[in-house]
């Protein structure tokens, strides 16, 4: 067995040795989580302690959503109810809803729209080795959620090195009675994220825990020369996110790093995602757009929603959001909108036969996502990993391999 095989064995042993008491002894689903997350890969041996010492069941509410990966959606869970699927599903690699619709929903069936959870370990724990903490680093987090997130952080680094800043108030003392009862204080403070929390500023390092359209400046600002920024970013082209590693630049102007992968998040308050309505773009038929064709495949497009090619696609077609339609009788119609004014394109994809393709309005949706998807192609099909983002006080530019070849988003 080589030396890393060893020192992992014994990680997991540690974090099942520690949950032998009370309990949490008649729980191994917290070793077997452990065992998962570091054959992953994204349990690294400095995070164990934090991982066996700060159960997330310690910061999860008696009623959550977890979502049930054989069922394909979130189902109401209640600890007085069913203990046993409640502590299964609490530790397990799977994201829970803790609130619904802002907090506004009632009863025990799953809301219109998620607005607070805690995350899958394996994001959580993959997204604090990417923030490389060290002792003595003070951390800004944007987004507490349950509080479990920052508990991690300050199991490692002591409590006064760990902010935590939640947009909503409910959620946000939650988590502070969460982390008060846990014995891990840290300071809760019940604000827009997207300002930061100068108060504390210079952090060494600020992590997201929730998706964002743009990087605020703010927290460029209040990182220190050198530090870095670690959050989950993305298009208004779809849902899903990258992780963005921004290190700041010597003279603190910017930031700048490339993308470690895809996740998703829910959106930062002030970011989500506009919703167009169908209607105020197609106002008759489709007939009524310019008709062409298209030989390019439906899984180009309504593939794995992880796919890079949707990320690409994203960042190269900008002010646009792009809706895939359930599939019907062998048909599925992929849909283009434009955000700064009504274009919109249509292509439908039929088994065994070729796609048509409709666009109207100022902009020739389809075009440029014809175009996007051949310079995606022309340079390798790369993956999220060569992708990377510059965020200065004048704005964001994405960039693929080299930081000097870039262009706005």
């Amino acid at each position: 067995m080589s030396t890393e095989h060893t020192e992992n064995a014994e990680s997991a042993q540690s974090a099942g040795d520690a949950e032998s008491t009370g309990t949490a002894g008649q729980r191994p689903g917290r070793l077997e989580l452990a065992r998962a997350l570091m054959a992953g890969g994204v349990l690294s041996s400095d995070w164990t302690p934090a991982f066996a010492a700060v159960p997330r069941s310690a910061f999860l509410p008696e009623l959550i959503w977890p979502y049930d990966m054989e069922a394909g959606r979130s189902v109401a869970v209640s600890m007085a109810q069913d203990p046993d699927a409640w502590a299964r599903y609490a530790d397990a690699d799977v994201p829970v809803v803790t609130q619904w619709d802002d907090g506004r929903h009632t009863g025990t069936a799953p809301g219109r729209e998620p607005t607070s959870s805690a995350s899958m370990p394996s994001v959580v724990f993959r997204m604090l080795r990417d923030l490389e903490v060290r002792p003595g680093h003070r951390v800004l987090e944007i987004g507490a959620g349950t509080g479990w997130n920052a508990a991690l952080l300050a199991h490692r680094l002591g409590t006064v090195n760990v902010v935590t800043v939640e947009v909503d108030e409910a959620v946000a003392a939650a988590a502070r009675r969460a982390l008060e009862i846990f014995g891990l204080p840290v300071r809760v403070v019940h604000g827009d994220g997207s300002r930061g929390f100068s108060d504390g500023a210079p952090y060494d390092r600020i992590i997201a825990t929730c998706g964002l359209r743009s990087v605020p400046y703010a927290w460029v600002e209040q990182c220190r020369p050198g530090g870095l920024v670690v959050a989950p970013w993305g298009t208004h082209y779809g849902n899903g996110d990258a992780v963005a590693r921004l290190t700041v630049s010597r003279d603190g102007g910017s930031a700048s790093g490339f993308f470690t992968g895809p996740v998703e998040f829910m959106k930062l308050r002030s970011q989500r995602p506009p919703s167009p309505v169908h209607s105020e773009y197609v106002t008759g038929g489709v007939a009524d757009g310019e008709e062409s064709s298209t030989a390019l495949p439906e899984g180009e497009f309504a593939g794995e929603r992880f796919e890079p090619g949707h990320f690409a696609l994203g960042l190269r077609v900008p002010d646009c959001r792009c809706v895939v339609a359930d599939k019907r009788d062998g048909a599925r119609p992929v849909w283009w909108y434009g955000l700064t004014d009504r274009s919109w394109a249509c292509v439908m994809f039929r088994d065994g036969g070729a796609a048509r393709v409709w666009q109207s309005g100022p902009r020739r949706l389809w075009d440029e996502v014809e175009a996007a998807h051949r310079w995606w192609q022309e340079r390798g099909r790369p993956g999220y990993e060569r992708f990377g983002l510059t965020v200065t006080p004048q704005g964001q530019r994405a960039w693929l391999d080299d930081p000097a070849d870039s262009w706005p988003v």
